[in-house]
């Protein structure tokens, strides 16, 4: 029974609370009847799913609200092809490009309103920001904390600048405690993020139980994917790193009970850009995210594709645990932030990372920084996927579409659900004036386009967008088709020879097996078929291209950066 579980939750995160009155509290805020029984053999996801990732006006036009444009682009192009789009903070924001979020119940004006909203929402699986961690500087919370009013003089983070915060995680270099002028007096703010984006104090119960009445308010509106954004910050206590802390995985627990109670399927995604040991940590116990980002993959994909070997990127493959039920990765290869390189520490030698760097920089990415042991150290590189792909370590060259493709089927490829950020698909370049005028780095990747403009090169076949495009889509829908990319799917990464990237998928019936192997370099290869174990009892072809494939013959000729997905004929 529901309220059973919500008491241990808190007992652990409230120990000195009346748990009875608070567990009434939270199902209250929840709209969620205290006996309601947890739902059992749930259907989270399948080979259909794929998400797209986009802000909400990314596609500007004179006629429609841009909300309605993201709506009109995903039923025009891309209707058979994408079942999710996430769409970035939406709610009015005053910095972070959306992340300072000043009014958590509202849709900016200039982007649409929540009919909009929910117009998307009875197409796709929608995907909707909880700024959870923090909020803006100008929040009401705020505003009630500097002229100590009720309820946000109990919300807001505070700190003693005499203890020892030494220990803290920092994601910027930025100070942590920030002084603010209050009707009481002089107080410092923790602000991980800056001085917009003040910390909010979840040792209040209180402030737990106005995000859960928030998740319930988006889920009416049609929301079914929470992506609960920078939540590994969100319990701080002096003398700790104030990162992954047992409260804050408590806390997950507890809303993913609430979630399980309910007759709808509603996922929580976690956004925790760590190193990968402590990223998997948001599975628990198959009873926290549903789904986590997979961090990991993009900078280790990019180097692999820049340098033509995959020996890293096998290696964390390798070692990757088997996803629990109930659990699995969202595969990415870009998103609306840099490439991340922190969930690459330990996976890639310093000097690798800095041979890619040096490489992204040269092709007119950039990178930010972070405070680390007194220091700044590269927190992420800045750049749109396509722009760092146009060339290898040994500079650019005429292979930037081919090894693209190469880089977004291997996405779509791997165990978990792949998702799509919109520039990606559009192939968009660097967009030094955006940078320059927003003034910070990551703006590089956020381009701002016309559907009109969208619509013209979408129907020219010899520009880049068009045929990045369309052969992405083509593959997508060829993937809805094979149940061996179901997301638990079985996957076992291959040994091949250098040069070359594969794994195998296997369907959760084990009557389909598929291979997937690219040629990540910028020279022709030869495929062992041996190394691969293909049966001769079965009659096998590639689906990308369509041949059949004869397990008798010795190699396949691969082109630089062609993929294969070679799977047997079922009867």
């Amino acid at each position: 029974m529901l309220k059973h579980i919500l008491s241990r939750h808190i007992e652990f995160i409230y120990p000195q609370s009346d748990s009875s009155s608070l567990v009434e509290k939270i199902c209250e805020s929840f709209d969620i009847s205290p006996t309601t029984e947890a739902k059992t053999d749930q259907e989270f996801w399948d080979e259909n799913d794929s998400f797209l990732i986009t802000y909400g006006d990314t596609i500007l036009s004179d006629e429609k609200h841009p909300l309605q444009n993201i709506h009109e682009f995903l039923g025009e192009y891309l209707e058979k092809a994408i079942t999710g789009v996430h769409i970035l903070p939406y709610f009015p924001f005053t910095s972070d490009d959306g992340f300072a979020v000043s009014d958590y119940r509202t849709v900016r004006h200039d982007l649409g309103d929540w009919e909009d909203i929910q117009g998307i929402a009875e197409d796709y699986r929608l995907m909707s920001d909880v700024v959870i961690n923090h909020a803006s500087a100008n929040h009401e919370w705020f505003k009630q904390f500097l002229s100590n009013e009720n309820p946000g003089q109990h919300y807001i983070k505070t700190s003693d600048p005499t203890e020892d915060l030494s220990l803290v995680t920092r994601p910027r270099p930025s100070p942590l405690l920030i002084p603010f002028k209050t009707t009481s007096g002089e107080k410092h703010v923790w602000c991980t993020f800056g001085p917009d984006q003040v910390d909010l104090d979840f040792s209040n119960p209180d402030l737990l139980c106005e995000f859960i009445s928030l998740m319930r308010f988006y889920i009416n509106k049609g929301i079914r994917v929470f992506r609960l954004d920078a939540v590994g910050f969100l319990w701080k206590e002096a003398g700790t790193n104030c990162l992954h802390l047992p409260q804050t995985h408590e806390i997950i627990k507890l809303i993913r009970t609430l979630v399980d109670h309910l007759d709808d399927t509603v996922l929580l995604i976690t956004e925790t850009n760590v190193p990968n040991h402590e990223n998997l940590q948001y599975f628990g116990n198959g009873n926290e995210a549903h789904v986590i980002y997979n961090f990991s993959l993009p900078p280790l994909l990019v180097h692999a594709l820049l340098t033509g070997r995959s020996t890293y990127l096998r290696r964390w493959m390798m070692a990757m645990p088997p996803s629990q039920d109930g659990c699995t990765l969202f595969n990415f290869s870009a998103s609306h932030d840099g490439i991340g390189l922190r969930p690459v520490e330990g996976l890639l030698p310093e000097d690798e990372i800095s041979k890619m760097i040096d490489t992204i920089m040269g092709f007119g990415g950039r990178v930010t920084m972070r405070s680390f042991e007194g220091r700044e150290v590269p927190y992420e590189m800045n750049t749109t996927l396509f722009s760092a792909l146009k060339g290898t370590v040994h500079g650019e060259d005429n292979l930037h579409v081919a090894r693209f493709i190469a880089s977004q089927t291997i996405m779509m490829s791997l165990e978990g659900i792949p998702a799509f950020y919109i520039q990606s698909l559009l192939a968009s370049e660097n967009d030094e004036a955006l940078a320059t005028e927003a003034g910070h780095n990551r703006a590089l990747n956020r381009t701002q386009w016309s559907g009109e403009h969208i619509d013209t090169a979408l129907s020219d076949d010899s520009s880049p967008l068009f045929q990045i495009f369309y052969e992405l889509k083509n593959r997508l829908e060829i993937r809805k088709k094979q149940k061996a990319f179901h997301p638990d799917a079985t996957q076992f990464t291959l040994h091949l020879k250098p040069g070359m990237f594969g794994f195998w998928r296997q369907s959760l019936d084990r009557k389909q097996s598929l291979f997937v192997v690219t040629n990540i370099t910028h020279e022709e290869k030869l495929l062992s078929l041996r190394d691969m174990n293909l049966y001769q009892q079965a009659q096998w072809k590639d689906l990308l291209s369509d041949k059949i494939v004869d397990p008798s013959d010795e190699v396949l000729t691969l082109a630089p950066y062609q993929s294969i997905w070679i799977t047997n004929i079922l009867g």
